[in-house]
């Protein structure tokens, strides 16, 4: 790639300003979906032009924008400080360019903590997201159906609950008779309101192997909330922190807090904060993370998938957690099932 050749991470800034900029909605809506397709674009737009290659190949890219594009690489604009919404997120391309200084990086991952099943709001079954996993050779997964409280995402009440772990235990005994040695942890993705509580009856949790506990409401307040952060960590019940800030590519740019103190609490607390590798999140990103990292406290790694092709969403919190220098003994991943509920799990 040329060294002045716009990157697909400065074109996803551009496609986004003028998206801002264009005065038609159909048209600024077809910017914005380009912009959020460029993170996960798996060439870059120059390499593709090297090759004489379309670039209505690329997802979000028809006639109008390919133009667009090339006009761009013709005569690439001056890209200024980016919105607050568009920093710090990573490209597929650069994810992938990052894993590929520590091959054995990626190969150190054991399994995806955070995952919804139809039985929330996601599309695939029990079985479709193990099955996903187990492509991918993982030891384990944790499905993380919504809590009842988050009705816009069906979440599931204490009964449900009950009847998915059922469910869980019956595909388990599956796979062990069929010599497989892989796991699905018991788990669920806990709505935590603003005092940092959980919505679902404390004995119901006991039950599971791990509770990620998020924030998913008054995600657009100003002022400092490290308090919020504070007793969320002191929650018995939680175990990983999930997406923290809370910010959405081009759309929320997340919580603010004192980054520092709530990383040493969570070291205190044995409580994991998490990287949230979906695209529009990666949420821990690579500045907070080198935060985490000197706090030395828990991370997890997962991709929040709504679908099983979307654990593949991985390489960007594996590669902001390499970029950020993680500590390899520090992220429960890495670890396998039995390691990790005992690092969350003190008895």
């Amino acid at each position: 790639m040329s060294r002045n050749a716009l990157t697909n991470s400065d074109i996803a800034e551009l496609l986004a300003l003028e998206a801002s900029a264009s005065g038609r909605p159909m048209v600024s809506k077809a910017l914005r979906k380009a912009s959020r397709a460029a993170l996960l674009w798996p060439v870059e737009v120059v390499d593709l032009l090297e090759e004489d290659r379309s670039l209505t190949e690329l997802n979000g890219v028809g006639p109008f924008i390919s133009k667009t594009l090339q006009g761009w690489m013709d005569k690439p604009p001056k890209i200024s400080a980016r919105e607050e919404t568009r920093k710090g997120f990573l490209t597929l391309t650069e994810a992938r360019s990052i894993l590929l200084t520590n091959p054995k990086w990626k190969a150190r991952y054991k399994g995806d903590l955070q995952m919804h099943t139809v039985s929330s709001d996601g599309s695939g079954t029990l079985h479709d997201m193990a099955l996903a996993g187990l492509a991918l050779g993982y030891e384990y997964i944790g499905v993380t159906d919504h809590s009842k409280g988050l009705k816009i995402a069906n979440g599931i009440d204490e009964a449900r609950l009950e009847c998915q772990g059922e469910q869980i235990d019956e595909l388990n005994e599956r796979f062990r008779k069929e010599g497989q040695k892989f796991r699905i942890l018991k788990s669920i993705e806990l709505n935590l309101n603003t005092s940092g509580q959980g919505d679902m009856d404390p004995t119901s949790l006991e039950k599971l192997d791990v509770v990620v506990g998020s924030f998913h409401s008054a995600l657009r307040k100003t002022e400092d909330q490290t308090i919020r952060y504070i007793e969320a960590l002191d929650n018995p019940n939680v175990h990983i922190l999930g997406h923290p800030r809370g910010r959405v590519y081009n759309y929320r740019v997340g919580l603010t807090a004192n980054w520092k103190r709530i990383f040493d609490h969570a070291a205190k607390t044995g409580t994991a904060v998490e990287i949230d590798s979906y695209p529009d999140r990666q949420d821990l990103n690579v500045d907070l993370l080198k935060l985490a990292r000197a706090s030395g406290c828990l991370i997890a790694i997962d991709t929040d998938a709504h679908h099983p092709p979307q654990l593949e969403f991985v390489e960007l919190g594996l590669a902001a957690a390499l970029k950020a220098k993680l500590k390899p003994e520090n992220i429960l991943n890495f670890q396998t099932a039995d390691k990790l509920l005992q690092m969350i799990k003190p008895s």
